[in-house]
């Protein structure tokens, strides 16, 4: 125990004996002080950002539609805005073969206003009559478990039992 202490304090002696580094200034150059050591700071300019101009009036269209018949999927769609007026409509088939439409204004004094159309007759398929077989069911036997042995390891103990 001795020993390591003496090893350690032959270490720290040591340790402490070994000279901070610091730069030698050269003996021509007398000029040079501690601050012509700190490094250099460079100004860089901050990039320019400019905002992108914005319309006063701002108009766009768009529609698009689609007509499968392999599916039978019909629907489409169109909206613009003009003059701060969005007006627009969309048309799909139900399910039941009814068509509907939706024609719409929006604007920042009335708000959204819809008018729905549904159009056409009920196209259901016919229904098909199927006929079954009675199924005989009988009752499945019940399995009970067994109730299960608790295990316990010896010499190890659990503090929840």
């Amino acid at each position: 125990m001795i020993a390591k202490l003496l090893v350690l304090l032959c270490a720290l002696a040591a340790a402490a004996a070994v000279p901070v580094y610091a730069p030698a200034v050269p003996a021509y150059a007398p000029a040079l002080t501690a601050h012509a050591y700190a490094p250099v700071a460079h100004a860089v300019a901050a990039p320019v950002i400019r905002a992108e101009p914005v319309d006063p009036n701002p108009a766009y269209s768009f529609s698009y539609g689609v007509a499968d018949p392999a599916t039978g999927d019909q629907k489409n769609a169109a909206e613009t805005l003009q003059n701060g007026v969005v007006h627009g409509s969309y048309s799909l088939v139900e399910p039941d073969g009814h068509v509907r439409r939706v024609t719409y204004t929006a604007d920042n004094v009335n708000g959204f206003n819809a008018v729905v159309e549904r159009t056409g007759a009920a196209a259901h398929a016919a229904p098909v009559a199927v006929a079954h077989a009675p199924i005989a069911v009988a009752p499945a036997p019940v399995a009970v478990a067994a109730p299960v042995a608790k295990l316990t390891l010896p010499g190890i103990a659990h503090p929840w039992g």
